[in-house]
């Protein structure tokens, strides 16, 4: 028996418990992505004219990826219907970039519990800014934007002043971590966007050119001079270049300067000296660049790259952080997702005027929170952070959302209920008792799914049966249990 015909039969057309993550799955971005949702969601998504910070600790399959899909559809919903309070939002989930850029920069021969020791708050703040500034740098420079992107129109970039198209290139001079053409190109692609003009910042460059084409003009139509008058000619010329040589210096010891502390980053000392020439002494007098290992610069930065985005209509800023277990440098190792993220739990940071962190976290480092001592605490003062200890979901939640499944794969005027597939020793008091015992809806999902195999394995075509039985909900259920415990061990020994 075909598990298809078994599901056609009760007016299903799809399997809905056939994917098991949120970003793969269509049954739920397609349907579910705005009618399923945990009991806690109001907490976590809080109001979008007021961004504030969530704290959420789930264990693997409860749903955070789901929520994080689900935050970003709802913010994307209130910026339409918001056209001059939108959110920029930034999805802070693929950490293996800014990990592998760090280890080159602090020792890639080094272990990974040796690398992550000393990751610091300010490469946090750098990895963010990076993937915000480049957020913002393909739409001006696309002029529309991407999928996932945050619009920025043409007209809006004619809001920015001299002084925010200024910050905003030194912000992409930074930061830009755009692949798709040299960094050079792309700043111009960017400067030229924002319709910034880099005259006054040429005249070294300039007056060393044009004393040198003099010098070789008058040295070819005096051919008969002494060395001594064309020794003073060469003089001249050199002179003339040391305005330019005299920046050009500066500049590269600048640009060295943020190329070595900006660890998550990807630039070249000479590209980004390039790049800064086009600024006069005055436009880079006094402004915030990454030059140090302190979190200072940094606040200022973010600053300014608020003010770029306040003015472009977007009245503040989101932040998603998920899938912290997952980067190749940490593997699942709770204390290497603690030495990750716990310079980010800090207070100053995450309660930021205009900003919201959305922090959805492996159970695991819940039970590392609780061991903390007095100074953390103070520090993260978690107890203004929304914090939700366990994204735990009842019986009845689960069974709400199988049932929420059913109707989103339901054939043209059916309606298929979760009882309809049991027979009737299967109650819906057994159901829900037996999904609390599942946890969180990834085992659901993959019971469910086993379920409808083991008993369309155990019929024919010629003789279907299109109820299942209570025996075999049972025994299924008690196999599912036991190599799940055997899983879990695994994981824990690991």
């Amino acid at each position: 028996m075909k598990i298809q015909q078994f599901l056609e039969h009760h007016g299903i057309a799809v399997n809905p418990f056939a994917e098991e993550d949120a970003q793969t799955d269509p049954v739920f971005k397609d349907h579910c992505i705005a009618s399923a949702y945990h009991p806690t969601w109001d907490k976590v998504y809080g109001n979008p004219a007021e961004p504030a910070t969530s704290i959420v600790f789930g264990e693997k399959g409860a749903g955070k990826t789901a929520m994080r899909l689900q935050i970003v559809r709802h913010l994307a919903d209130y910026n339409r219907e918001h056209p001059d309070a939108r959110l920029y939002t930034i999805e802070y989930d693929d950490f293996n970039p800014f990990l592998d850029r760090f280890r080159d920069h602090v020792g890639a021969r080094k272990p990974a519990n040796r690398v992550l020791v000393e990751w610091k708050l300010w490469d946090h703040m750098d990895a963010i800014l990076s993937l915000g500034v480049t957020q913002l740098a393909d739409a001006v420079v696309e002029a529309k934007p991407r999928a996932g992107q945050m619009d920025v129109r043409p007209i809006d970039i004619k809001r920015l002043d001299r002084h925010q198209a200024r910050d905003l290139l030194l912000l992409a001079a930074c930061y830009d971590q755009s692949t798709a053409e040299t960094i050079k190109g792309r700043w111009h692609r960017l400067r030229r966007g924002l319709r910034f003009r880099t005259f006054l910042a040429q005249w070294p460059w300039a007056l060393g050119l044009v004393v040198m084409l003099m010098a070789v003009a008058v040295a070819a139509y005096n051919d008969r001079w002494t060395w001594f008058a064309q020794g003073w000619i060469y003089l001249i010329v050199a002179v003339a270049w040391l305005p330019w040589l005299a920046r050009a210096w500066k500049r590269f010891w600048l640009a060295n300067a943020v190329r070595r502390n900006v660890r998550v980053g990807k630039r070249e000392t000479n590209q980004l000296r390039q790049v800064l020439m086009n600024f006069t002494a005055a436009e880079l007098s006094g402004q915030p660049l990454p030059a140090k290992q302190r979190t200072d610069d940094r606040y200022e930065l973010l600053a300014k790259f608020q003010g770029i985005l306040d003015t472009l209509g977007y009245r503040g800023l989101i932040v998603l952080v998920d899938r912290v277990d997952e980067p190749h440098l940490i593997n699942g190792a709770t204390d290497q997702m603690r030495a990750l993220l716990w310079p980010m739990l800090d207070n100053k940071f995450l309660k930021h005027p205009g900003l919201g962190f959305k922090l959805l976290l492996p159970i695991e480092l819940a039970h590392h929170i609780e061991r903390e001592d007095r100074d953390f605490y103070q520090r993260a003062r978690l107890d203004k952070q929304n914090m939700i200890p366990s994204l735990e979901w009842t019986g009845e939640a689960l069974y709400d959302m199988a049932s929420t499944r059913l109707k989103a794969c339901a054939m043209p005027g059916r309606s298929p209920s979760l009882k309809d597939l049991f027979e009737p020793a299967v109650s819906d008091r057994r159901l829900m008792d037996a999904f609390r015992t599942l946890r969180v809806p990834r085992h659901m999902f993959k019971f469910m799914y086993r379920l409808f195999v083991a008993h369309c394995n155990a019929h024919t075509d010629e003789q279907p049966v299109w109820k299942i039985s209570g025996e075999r909900f049972e025994s299924t259920l008690a196999l599912y249990q036991r190599d799940q415990e055997a899983v879990d061990r695994g994981m824990r020994a690991s």
